[in-house]
């Protein structure tokens, strides 16, 4: 599978994956039934697209509210893009929220303390 592209719902976040541009975006609120499930797929597809290609990947966040074990999926997923950019991948995070909402905020800069790649943070107007 080279796209993905998982509709949004009232506690699930829009995804698409593009393959050939290597974008990835989210967007919405997260707080699935069950994260693991939901989130396994876009989890797939991050790593078969980092052992599959040798080009950059960008991850391009609208989150605004995210649970407990989507916190965990999201911690997943960025260490699968630290280990292949200590590894000599390019790739970036670019988490845009509204700036209205410091507690988005707060939560993307807690995950970028412990990423070494690009990793921007922008808040968007109200």
């Amino acid at each position: 599978m080279t796209t993905l592209n998982i509709p949004g719902t009232q506690s699930t976040p829009a995804i698409e994956a593009d393959w050939n541009t290597g974008l990835l975006k989210m967007a919405g609120d997260s707080y699935p039934e069950n994260s693991f499930e939901f989130f396994g797929e876009v989890i797939g597809w991050v790593e078969r697209f980092l052992a599959d290609t040798d080009r950059p990947l960008r991850l391009e966040l609208q989150l605004i509210y995210m649970n407990t074990s989507s916190v965990k999926a999201m911690m997943d997923i960025f260490d699968m893009l630290e280990d292949a950019h200590v590894g000599g991948r390019a790739l970036r995070v670019d988490w845009y929220y509204d700036a209205r909402n410091e507690r988005v905020q707060m939560l993307a800069e807690e995950f970028r303390e412990d990423c070494s790649f690009p990793f921007a943070i922008t808040a968007q107007p109200s």
